[in-house]
Formats: C-alpha cells, sequence, structure tokens
C-alpha cells in the first residue's frame, strides 16, 4: 500500500528534534505557508461549489457540514461564522462531527470510524440540500458514509481532501483537492492541511455570499450585528456605502430594525423602510440592483 501524502516524512524534518527553535519555528511556519499556497489549483470547483451552496441556501435548503477530527472542526469553524458573518439562518446550517461537537478538551480519534447515527442525523437530507464533507485522507469512514448519503439522496456534494485519487473526491460533484506538501510533523494534520481545508471553506462561503448578494465592495451587507463591534462596523457600511453621516446611518438602521441592506437603500435613496424592502426583494436581495433600481 503506497502511504498517502498525509503521512510522508518531510524532507526537511530529518533531525527536526535537535535544531535550534528557531529553526524550528521557521520550518513550521514555511509548511504552513506552502499548504496555503494549494488552494490556488482549486479555484474552478471552488466557484462551481460555492454556486451549488448558494442555490441551496437561496431555495431554503439545508448546508450540511461533515468531517471528523481535524477536518471536522475547520467545517464546524466555517459553519458557525455563517450566521454572524452573512446571517444564514441557523434552520439552513448543519453541522455533523463525528463523535459530536467536542465540548472538552479531549476529541476521541475512533469516533471517525463510527457511522452509527448518522443515517438519522442525514434523515431529511434532500435534492435541495449541499453537503461539505471534510477528510484530509479522503477515506474517513464517517465523512464517507455522509458522502454516499448525500449521492442516494440526490443532495449536492463538495468533497474537500489533501490526497489525490482519494474516494471521496471520486465521489464529489465538486471535488476540492488540496494537494498539501508532507506534515513538518508527519500525519498531523491539523497543521498544513488544515490550514489549507480554512481556507477552502473560507473561500466557499464568501463566494457563496456574494452569489447571494450579501457582499458589496468587499463589506459585509448582510451581518448580523448583535454586539458592540458589530453594530459599529453595520454603521460605518451604511454610512460609507450610502454617502451619509454616521448619525444619519444609525437613524436609518434603527428604522430598519437592524437590516443592513434596507438601512442603506433607505438612507442613500431616501425612500422609506417597506419601499427599500421591496426594492430588496424584486432583486433577489443584491443592493447594487436595488439601488440602481431606486435612483
Amino acid at each position: 500500500m503506497i502511504a498517502r501524502t498525509t503521512e510522508h516524512l518531510h524532507e526537511a524534518a530529518i533531525g527536526l528534534d535537535q535544531r535550534p527553535p528557531a529553526e524550528i519555528a521557521s520550518l513550521l511556519g514555511d509548511g504552513q505557508i506552502a499548504a496555503a499556497a494549494s488552494v490556488r489549483g482549486t479555484v474552478p470547483s471552488i466557484c462551481a461549489g460555492s454556486e451549488a451552496m448558494a442555490r441551496t441556501v437561496g431555495r431554503g435548503g439545508c448546508l450540511h457540514y461533515v468531517g471528523a477530527g481535524s477536518s471536522g472542526l475547520m467545517a464546524a469553524a466555517d459553519a458557525q461564522e455563517l450566521g454572524g458573518t452573512f446571517s444564514i439562518p441557523p434552520a439552513q446550517i448543519r453541522i455533523h462531527m463525528a463523535g459530536g461537537l467536542p465540548t472538552g478538551v479531549e476529541m476521541p480519534g475512533g469516533t471517525e470510524d463510527d457511522t452509527d447515527g448518522l443515517e438519522a442525523a442525514l434523515a431529511d437530507l434532500s435534492a435541495d440540500d449541499t453537503v461539505i464533507a471534510v477528510s484530509a485522507s479522503g477515506s474517513t469512514p464517517y465523512t464517507l458514509a455522509a458522502a454516499h448519503l448525500a449521492k442516494a439522496k440526490g443532495a449536492s456534494l463538495i468533497g474537500i481532501a489533501n490526497n489525490r485519487d482519494a474516494q471521496l473526491l471520486e465521489m464529489a460533484e465538486h471535488a476540492v483537492l488540496l494537494e498539501t506538501p508532507p506534515e513538518v510533523l508527519s500525519g498531523s494534520t491539523r497543521m498544513g492541511a488544515a490550514t489549507a481545508q480554512k481556507i477552502a471553506l473560507n473561500m466557499l462561503s464568501t463566494l457563496m455570499a456574494v452569489h447571494l448578494g450579501h457582499v458589496h465592495d468587499g463589506m459585509m451587507v448582510n451581518v448580523h450585528a448583535d454586539n458592540i463591534k458589530l453594530r459599529a462596523r453595520a454603521c460605518g457600511i451604511v454610512a460609507k456605502i450610502a454617502a451619509v453621516p454616521e448619525e444619519a446611518a444609525r437613524v436609518a438602521l434603527d428604522s430598519a430594525e437592524g437590516e443592513v441592506k434596507t438601512a442603506i437603500v433607505m438612507a442613500a435613496r431616501g425612500v422609506a423602510r417597506e419601499a427599500a424592502r421591496a426594492l430588496l426583494n424584486d432583486t433577489n436581495g443584491h443592493l447594487r440592483s436595488a439601488l440602481e433600481r431606486a435612483s
């Protein structure tokens, strides 16, 4: 059996434990940077996958993030940010992690082989949904079982793996191959492989948000402002895009019940809240188009 790339020994790691700390630290950092570069070859798959995710959200379907171990944590991290960053409704996001999301510092490794309960957890999976399955090896039993269920139910399947010819990638409608180099700490995919996975997941979800109209000139115009920092950010976004003073932006945000896009249309075009909402509804939530129609 040929060892997977994620299990290979890094050529510069021989004698690692005998080197000066600064040299080890530099090697560790360089390993992460090299791993991050692997996402450059995934752009076509990322683009197609993000469109599938946007279609799912747009038609009321559910995004299912699936993984085990470090890959599961990367998937969960992306999923848990979608509500606050882009106001994706919680009912449209699911996280399926082998053994469940950890509540303490221990994460049992044996759970990645345990598929019990997965079929029940994905019982309501449908063709309207998208499954984002992440596995460094591309052969994790838990993740593959979820991929099989996705195929059986007709759901879109995005597979993210770090080994060429991985079974997960062969199954996926949208295969994201992250050809990361061997880990400086052999087999520790929480390092380079996980770094590349996080970047790919962030690319997918952010591009999805662009398709949904939740990004305007690099600003999060569908942010859920539920703390002081985010309320200040939302106010700044309204002021900048609508070209109004911050006080006027705050008034618009209050009147818009915290809806950033609605507040922008109100402040920029001087229309009432319901009229702004109607414009956004007519343009499927795309702010730029709504502003153009209101001009």
